[in-house]
């Protein structure tokens, strides 16, 4: 059978985790009936009742240590058919194909075991309760098909004729109508196969009565997994219903806690637009130790800066790299590097953004490093920085790289770098950038100015200046 493979869901590249129906067919109950026993109590003639009981011993030899001879078997039950059928009674047709739905399910052929059970169902006085059993094992057999609107016909009709509900008949709708691509209805029959389960593990829990003194009941086995969950969330997802999903996700949690689920919570916030919790769920469970992959280190690491933590943001990455999940590349260390810078950290942005300048192509690496320099007052590292941004090229915006080298050297009192620096910018420059250079190029003068004064005034006043006598003289 096929697995299913249409889930639609929106926002997660791993998936939710959404079960399937077994590759062995479950027919009639849980288990595979058994050929049938002969029977003589008035039902089964006698030639009938001899040559059912030779096919009998052939499919289910008393010997344990014989092997079922089913090809024998196969050609007796053919003369059988062929021989009596016309002349058989109801209860021997129904014994004869009996044998041979066991026959076919025995090798696995399943259009000839639905051709055979569907021959079952015409046969007038069939008794309920073996009527049930076949609209049943037509519905699962029809699914494994892959023969989905059949399937869903066989397990409608058993609900019509049956008292009680049965919840492989719930889980078998669902999966058909899922497999049909029609998600609303196969929603409630999910729903409804969970109900019934949680009702008789509830119902099994109750004190029974022993010698007139209630005795507390057994232990039992909780009967739902978390593939059960897993597939009704699938359905949510599929059918953008959030709110519930959101419910349901927090629910698989505290009875699962598995990573898949946070995954899917952080995913769920994401769909409601709720980024704050989209993040704190996503950090919750790099916390437990969930988060494995790179994109969700960087992307948790990142969104950390949304919400105004970007120092937090930036120890995810870092510990991302020391684990060797995520690649200390030349993209991932320039996200680290703006983390810091976000975070107001520049003595923290200094490692990872020297690195970058080393490994990038262009100059736009070392630009970045100037700046880190020149906003720590590091004017010589900023200068040098600077340089080598327009020494290696291919930049971004040279007017402003050879603009804050300008502003750099001027810091260093070198007024000649500095103006002609400003006076590259300009060149380099469109007209608004050209407008900023030239006015730079004023302030260098005027300072320059200024300085040159200052400096004149510090030397007059060291000629003025005259020591007093020394006092031990």
């Amino acid at each position: 059978m096929t697995k299913i493979s249409k889930l639609k869901l929106v926002f997660l590249s791993a998936v939710l985790a959404v079960p399937v129906l077994p590759q062995q067919i479950v027919l009639a109950g849980e288990e595979q009936r058994a050929p049938p026993q002969a029977r003589t109590a008035g039902t089964l003639g006698p030639q009938v009742m001899r040559a059912i009981s030779s096919i009998q011993e052939l499919m289910q030899p008393e010997d344990e240590e014989d092997e079922p001879d089913l090809a024998a078997a196969k050609l007796e039950l053919d003369e059988l058919y062929d021989r009596r059928w016309e002349r058989m009674n109801d209860f021997e047709k129904q014994t004869v194909l009996n044998f041979y739905t066991n026959y076919w399910l025995t090798l696995e052929n399943y259009p000839e075991a639905i051709n055979t059970f569907k021959q079952l169902l015409e046969i007038e006085a069939l008794r309920e309760d073996t009527r049930l059993r076949t609209l049943k094992s037509l519905g699962q057999l029809t699914a494994a098909e892959e023969a989905w609107q059949e399937s869903i016909q066989y397990y409608e009709l058993w609900r019509e004729a049956s008292l009680v509900e049965d919840d492989i008949v719930y889980r078998g709708l669902s999966y058909a109508h899922y497999q049909a691509d029609e998600f609303t209805e196969a929603l409630p029959y999910w729903i409804a196969y969970m109900e019934l389960l949680l009702e008789r593990y509830e119902q099994s829990l109750l004190p029974v009565e022993v010698d007139g003194v209630l005795q507390p009941a057994e232990p039992q086995e909780f009967p739902l997994g978390r593939d059960d969950y897993s597939y009704l969330n699938g359905l949510y997802f599929t059918l953008e219903d959030f709110p519930n999903a959101l419910e349901l996700t927090k629910t698989m949690i505290m009875l699962f806690d598995n990573q898949t689920d946070w995954m899917n919570l952080s995913a769920i916030y994401s769909g409601l637009d709720d980024e704050e919790r989209r993040v704190r769920s996503l950090n919750v469970a790099y916390l437990k130790g969930m988060i494995e992959d790179e994109n969700r280190f960087l992307n948790l690491g990142q969104s950390m800066g949304g919400i105004d933590v970007p120092l937090s943001g930036s120890k995810i990455i870092v510990d991302g790299m020391e684990k060797q999940i995520v690649e200390e590349s030349e993209e991932n260390l320039e996200t680290l590097a703006q983390m810091h810078l976000i975070g107001a950290d520049f003595e923290g942005a200094l490692g990872p953004a020297r690195r970058v300048a080393e490994m990038s192509d262009s100059g736009d690496g070392y630009d970045t490093y100037g700046y880190i320099h020149y906003a720590l007052a590091n004017y010589q590292d900023a200068a040098d920085a600077f340089q080598m941004a327009v020494d290696k090229g291919n930049l971004s915006n040279s007017a402003d790289t050879l603009l804050f080298l300008a502003r750099s050297l001027i810091e260093l009192d070198d007024f000649e770098g500095a103006r002609n620096a400003a006076v590259d910018s300009a060149d380099a420059g469109n007209e608004s950038e050209q407008r900023s250079a030239n006015d730079y190029i004023r302030f260098i003068d005027s300072t320059e100015e200024r300085f040159n004064i200052i400096e004149e005034r510090k030397a007059d006043a060291i000629d003025f200046y005259r020591p007093y006598p020394s006092l031990l003289e």
